[in-house]
Protein backbone atom coordinates (compact mmCIF):
# COMPACT_ATOMS: atom_id res chain seq x y z
CA UNK A 1 0.00 0.00 0.00
CA UNK A 2 1.18 3.52 -0.79
CA UNK A 3 0.27 7.02 0.28
CA UNK A 4 0.17 9.16 -2.87
CA UNK A 5 0.17 12.96 -2.57
CA UNK A 6 -0.26 15.05 -5.71
CA UNK A 7 -0.07 18.85 -6.15
CA UNK A 8 -1.06 19.61 -2.56
CA UNK A 9 -1.17 23.30 -1.59
CA UNK A 10 -2.22 25.08 1.60
CA UNK A 11 -2.17 28.73 2.63
CA UNK A 12 -3.36 30.38 5.82
CA UNK A 13 -5.49 33.48 6.35
CA UNK A 14 -2.43 35.49 7.39
CA UNK A 15 -0.96 35.00 3.92
CA UNK A 16 1.57 32.29 4.79
CA UNK A 17 1.93 29.74 1.99
CA UNK A 18 2.50 26.60 4.06
CA UNK A 19 2.55 24.07 1.18
CA UNK A 20 3.16 24.68 -2.51
CA UNK A 21 2.33 21.98 -5.07
CA UNK A 22 3.67 19.11 -2.92
CA UNK A 23 3.80 15.70 -4.63
CA UNK A 24 5.15 12.59 -2.89
CA UNK A 25 4.79 8.81 -3.19
CA UNK A 26 5.26 7.19 0.22
CA UNK A 27 5.58 3.38 0.25
CA UNK A 28 5.21 0.94 3.13
CA UNK A 29 8.05 1.25 5.61
CA UNK A 30 9.79 4.16 7.31
CA UNK A 31 9.67 7.42 5.36
CA UNK A 32 11.46 10.52 6.60
CA UNK A 33 10.16 14.04 6.11
CA UNK A 34 13.10 16.27 6.93
CA UNK A 35 13.10 20.04 7.27
CA UNK A 36 13.65 22.93 9.69
CA UNK A 37 11.01 24.26 12.04
CA UNK A 38 8.41 26.15 10.02
CA UNK A 39 9.15 24.23 6.81
CA UNK A 40 5.60 22.95 6.41
CA UNK A 41 6.08 19.49 7.90
CA UNK A 42 3.39 19.79 10.55
CA UNK A 43 0.94 21.34 8.07
CA UNK A 44 1.46 18.39 5.74
CA UNK A 45 1.10 15.88 8.60
CA UNK A 46 -2.09 17.50 9.89
CA UNK A 47 -3.57 17.51 6.39
CA UNK A 48 -2.80 13.82 5.90
CA UNK A 49 -4.26 13.14 9.35
CA UNK A 50 -7.54 14.87 8.27
CA UNK A 51 -7.13 17.61 10.90
CA UNK A 52 -7.20 20.45 8.38
CA UNK A 53 -8.26 21.07 4.81
CA UNK A 54 -6.03 21.55 1.78
CA UNK A 55 -6.61 24.35 -0.71
CA UNK A 56 -5.95 22.06 -3.68
CA UNK A 57 -4.45 18.70 -4.61
CA UNK A 58 -5.17 15.07 -3.76
CA UNK A 59 -4.07 12.45 -1.22
CA UNK A 60 -4.83 8.75 -1.58
CA UNK A 61 -4.07 5.92 0.85
CA UNK A 62 -4.55 2.82 -1.24
CA UNK A 63 -8.17 3.07 -2.39
CA UNK A 64 -9.10 5.75 0.18
CA UNK A 65 -9.44 9.39 -0.85
CA UNK A 66 -7.93 11.03 2.25
CA UNK A 67 -9.42 14.47 1.64
CA UNK A 68 -13.02 13.28 1.20
CA UNK A 69 -13.20 9.96 3.10
CA UNK A 70 -12.01 11.24 6.45
CA UNK A 71 -13.72 8.64 8.64
CA UNK A 72 -12.19 5.79 6.61
CA UNK A 73 -8.78 7.38 7.08
CA UNK A 74 -9.23 7.82 10.81
CA UNK A 75 -10.14 4.16 11.24
CA UNK A 76 -6.74 3.13 9.86
CA UNK A 77 -4.63 6.04 11.16
CA UNK A 78 -2.24 6.22 14.08
CA UNK A 79 -1.09 9.77 14.81
CA UNK A 80 1.46 11.00 17.35
CA UNK A 81 1.59 14.81 17.16
CA UNK A 82 4.53 16.85 18.37
CA UNK A 83 2.56 17.96 21.42
CA UNK A 84 -0.07 15.78 23.07
CA UNK A 85 -1.67 15.89 26.47
CA UNK A 86 -2.18 13.14 29.02
CA UNK A 87 -3.97 12.95 32.35
CA UNK A 88 -1.02 13.12 34.81
CA UNK A 89 -2.88 11.45 37.69
CA UNK A 90 -4.01 8.41 35.67
CA UNK A 91 -1.99 5.22 35.19
CA UNK A 92 -0.78 4.17 31.74
CA UNK A 93 -2.84 0.97 31.61
CA UNK A 94 -6.04 2.71 32.70
CA UNK A 95 -5.70 5.56 30.20
CA UNK A 96 -4.73 3.27 27.33
CA UNK A 97 -7.81 1.16 28.12
CA UNK A 98 -9.92 4.32 27.92
CA UNK A 99 -8.47 5.24 24.54
CA UNK A 100 -9.13 1.70 23.34
CA UNK A 101 -12.82 2.14 24.12
CA UNK A 102 -12.84 5.40 22.15
CA UNK A 103 -11.19 3.54 19.27
CA UNK A 104 -14.12 1.13 19.22
CA UNK A 105 -12.60 -1.86 21.02
CA UNK A 106 -15.59 -2.46 23.28
CA UNK A 107 -15.25 -6.18 24.07
CA UNK A 108 -13.63 -6.29 27.50
CA UNK A 109 -11.43 -9.37 27.00
CA UNK A 110 -10.25 -8.22 23.58
CA UNK A 111 -9.48 -4.77 24.96
CA UNK A 112 -7.49 -6.15 27.88
CA UNK A 113 -5.44 -8.33 25.55
CA UNK A 114 -4.82 -5.42 23.17
CA UNK A 115 -3.80 -3.01 25.94
CA UNK A 116 -1.39 -5.49 27.51
CA UNK A 117 0.15 -6.36 24.15
CA UNK A 118 0.75 -2.68 23.33
CA UNK A 119 2.26 -2.00 26.75
CA UNK A 120 4.61 -4.93 26.18
CA UNK A 121 5.46 -3.74 22.65
CA UNK A 122 6.32 -0.24 23.88
CA UNK A 123 8.25 -1.55 26.89
CA UNK A 124 5.85 0.03 29.37
CA UNK A 125 4.28 -3.07 30.88
CA UNK A 126 6.39 -2.96 34.06
CA UNK A 127 5.26 0.63 34.73
CA UNK A 128 1.66 0.16 33.57
CA UNK A 129 0.27 1.22 36.99
CA UNK A 130 2.51 4.29 37.24
CA UNK A 131 0.81 7.66 36.85
CA UNK A 132 1.64 9.37 33.59
CA UNK A 133 2.70 12.52 35.41
CA UNK A 134 5.75 10.60 36.62
CA UNK A 135 6.80 9.39 33.15
CA UNK A 136 10.01 10.60 31.52
CA UNK A 137 9.87 12.24 28.10
CA UNK A 138 10.76 9.01 26.35
CA UNK A 139 8.19 7.01 28.31
CA UNK A 140 5.52 9.54 27.38
CA UNK A 141 6.47 9.28 23.70
CA UNK A 142 6.26 5.49 23.87
CA UNK A 143 2.85 5.79 25.52
CA UNK A 144 1.82 8.07 22.66
CA UNK A 145 2.88 5.40 20.19
CA UNK A 146 0.87 2.80 22.12
CA UNK A 147 -2.20 5.02 21.71
CA UNK A 148 -1.41 5.54 18.02
CA UNK A 149 -1.18 1.77 17.47
CA UNK A 150 -4.69 1.02 18.72
CA UNK A 151 -6.68 -0.59 15.95
CA UNK A 152 -3.66 -1.86 13.97
CA UNK A 153 -3.32 1.25 11.76
CA UNK A 154 -1.99 0.96 8.21
CA UNK A 155 -0.77 4.57 8.31
CA UNK A 156 1.25 5.92 11.25
CA UNK A 157 2.36 9.56 11.47
CA UNK A 158 4.86 10.74 14.10
CA UNK A 159 5.72 14.44 14.26
CA UNK A 160 9.10 15.39 15.83
CA UNK A 161 9.01 12.32 18.11
CA UNK A 162 12.61 12.43 19.44
CA UNK A 163 12.90 16.15 20.20
CA UNK A 164 13.99 16.53 23.81
CA UNK A 165 14.73 12.85 24.44
CA UNK A 166 17.99 11.79 26.05
CA UNK A 167 20.25 9.53 23.91
CA UNK A 168 19.13 6.25 25.50
CA UNK A 169 15.42 7.07 25.20
CA UNK A 170 15.96 8.23 21.62
CA UNK A 171 17.54 4.89 20.65
CA UNK A 172 14.72 2.91 22.28
CA UNK A 173 12.09 5.02 20.55
CA UNK A 174 13.74 4.79 17.12
CA UNK A 175 14.05 1.02 17.44
CA UNK A 176 10.32 0.84 18.15
CA UNK A 177 9.50 2.96 15.09
CA UNK A 178 11.70 0.75 12.93
CA UNK A 179 9.72 -2.32 13.99
CA UNK A 180 6.44 -0.58 13.14
CA UNK A 181 7.65 0.14 9.61
CA UNK A 182 7.68 -3.56 8.78
CA UNK A 183 3.88 -3.65 8.46
CA UNK A 184 2.67 -0.08 7.94
CA UNK A 185 3.35 3.19 6.18
CA UNK A 186 5.22 5.17 8.85
CA UNK A 187 5.95 8.86 8.26
CA UNK A 188 8.64 10.32 10.50
CA UNK A 189 8.50 14.12 10.42
CA UNK A 190 11.62 15.66 11.98
CA UNK A 191 14.35 18.29 11.80
CA UNK A 192 16.93 15.80 13.14
CA UNK A 193 18.98 14.46 10.24
CA UNK A 194 20.32 11.48 12.19
CA UNK A 195 16.82 10.13 12.79
CA UNK A 196 16.23 9.88 9.04
CA UNK A 197 19.67 8.55 8.13
CA UNK A 198 19.42 5.75 10.69
CA UNK A 199 15.85 4.64 9.99
CA UNK A 200 14.37 5.57 6.66
CA UNK A 201 14.69 3.83 3.29
CA UNK A 202 13.15 6.86 1.56
CA UNK A 203 12.84 10.51 2.46
CA UNK A 204 11.98 14.01 1.35
CA UNK A 205 13.51 17.36 2.29
CA UNK A 206 11.00 20.19 2.63
CA UNK A 207 11.51 23.90 3.21
CA UNK A 208 9.07 26.82 3.04
CA UNK A 209 6.38 24.45 1.84
CA UNK A 210 8.32 23.10 -1.16
CA UNK A 211 9.89 19.67 -1.69
CA UNK A 212 13.60 20.16 -2.39
CA UNK A 213 14.58 16.51 -2.71
CA UNK A 214 12.78 13.17 -2.68
CA UNK A 215 14.34 9.71 -2.85
CA UNK A 216 16.61 7.25 -1.08
CA UNK A 217 19.04 8.65 1.53
CA UNK A 218 21.87 6.39 0.35
CA UNK A 219 21.35 7.46 -3.27
CA UNK A 220 21.34 11.13 -2.27
CA UNK A 221 24.58 10.66 -0.34
CA UNK A 222 26.20 8.84 -3.26
CA UNK A 223 25.36 11.69 -5.63
CA UNK A 224 27.32 14.01 -3.34
CA UNK A 225 30.44 11.83 -3.38
CA UNK A 226 33.46 13.74 -4.62
CA UNK A 227 31.66 17.07 -4.20
CA UNK A 228 32.14 17.82 -0.49
CA UNK A 229 35.37 19.39 0.77
CA UNK A 230 36.51 20.49 4.21
CA UNK A 231 38.87 23.10 5.56
CA UNK A 232 39.73 24.32 9.06
CA UNK A 233 39.92 28.11 9.34
CA UNK A 234 39.94 30.79 12.00
CA UNK A 235 36.55 32.20 12.86
CA UNK A 236 37.56 35.54 11.33
CA UNK A 237 38.07 33.82 7.96
CA UNK A 238 34.62 32.24 7.70
CA UNK A 239 32.92 35.22 6.05
CA UNK A 240 35.56 35.36 3.32
CA UNK A 241 35.21 31.62 2.66
CA UNK A 242 31.43 31.98 2.43
CA UNK A 243 31.86 34.78 -0.09
CA UNK A 244 34.25 32.69 -2.20
CA UNK A 245 32.66 29.23 -1.98
CA UNK A 246 29.34 27.44 -1.47
CA UNK A 247 29.81 26.74 2.25
CA UNK A 248 27.10 24.30 3.31
CA UNK A 249 27.97 23.95 7.00
CA UNK A 250 30.30 25.21 9.71
CA UNK A 251 31.15 23.80 13.12
CA UNK A 252 33.56 24.66 15.89
CA UNK A 253 36.58 22.38 16.29
CA UNK A 254 39.12 23.02 19.08
CA UNK A 255 38.64 26.76 18.95
CA UNK A 256 38.69 26.99 15.14
CA UNK A 257 35.98 26.43 12.53
CA UNK A 258 35.60 23.49 10.16
CA UNK A 259 33.76 24.40 6.99
CA UNK A 260 32.21 22.02 4.48
CA UNK A 261 32.03 23.27 0.89
CA UNK A 262 29.92 21.83 -1.93
CA UNK A 263 31.79 21.98 -5.24
CA UNK A 264 32.20 19.68 -8.24
CA UNK A 265 36.01 19.84 -7.90
CA UNK A 266 38.50 20.68 -5.16
CA UNK A 267 38.28 24.47 -4.70
CA UNK A 268 42.02 24.70 -4.03
CA UNK A 269 44.82 22.72 -2.39
CA UNK A 270 43.85 23.90 1.10
CA UNK A 271 40.67 21.78 0.97
CA UNK A 272 40.48 18.06 1.76
CA UNK A 273 37.85 15.60 0.44
CA UNK A 274 35.05 14.46 2.75
CA UNK A 275 32.96 11.30 2.67
CA UNK A 276 29.49 12.88 2.38
CA UNK A 277 26.72 12.31 4.90
CA UNK A 278 22.99 12.93 4.84
CA UNK A 279 23.71 16.10 6.79
CA UNK A 280 25.78 17.37 3.84
CA UNK A 281 22.92 16.50 1.46
CA UNK A 282 20.48 18.35 3.70
CA UNK A 283 22.57 21.49 4.06
CA UNK A 284 23.40 21.56 0.34
CA UNK A 285 19.71 21.38 -0.61
CA UNK A 286 18.75 23.95 2.02
CA UNK A 287 21.56 26.30 1.01
CA UNK A 288 20.56 26.27 -2.65
CA UNK A 289 16.94 26.95 -1.74
CA UNK A 290 17.70 29.81 0.65
CA UNK A 291 20.07 31.48 -1.82
CA UNK A 292 17.55 31.10 -4.64
CA UNK A 293 20.06 29.39 -6.91
CA UNK A 294 17.45 26.89 -8.09
CA UNK A 295 17.54 23.15 -8.40
CA UNK A 296 20.86 21.30 -8.32
CA UNK A 297 21.44 17.68 -9.42
CA UNK A 298 21.09 16.74 -5.74
CA UNK A 299 17.79 18.61 -5.33
CA UNK A 300 15.92 16.40 -7.76
CA UNK A 301 13.85 13.26 -7.47
CA UNK A 302 16.23 10.36 -6.88
CA UNK A 303 15.36 6.90 -8.15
Amino acid sequence: MELIIRNLSKSYANGVQALTDVSLTIPQGMYGLLGPNGAGKSTLMRTIATLQEADSGTIRLGEIDVLTQKEEVRRTLGYLPQEFGVYPKVGAEELLDHFAVLKGITHRAERKETVQALLQQTNLYEVRKKKLGGFSGGMRQRFGIAVALLGNPRLIIVDEPTAGLDPAERVRFLNLLSELGENSVVILSTHIVEDVSELCSRMAIIDRGEILLEGEPLAAIEKMRGKVWKKIVDRSEVAAEEAAHHVISTRMLAGRTMIHVHHDARPDESFQPVDPSLEDVYFAAMGRHISGEGETPEAAVLA
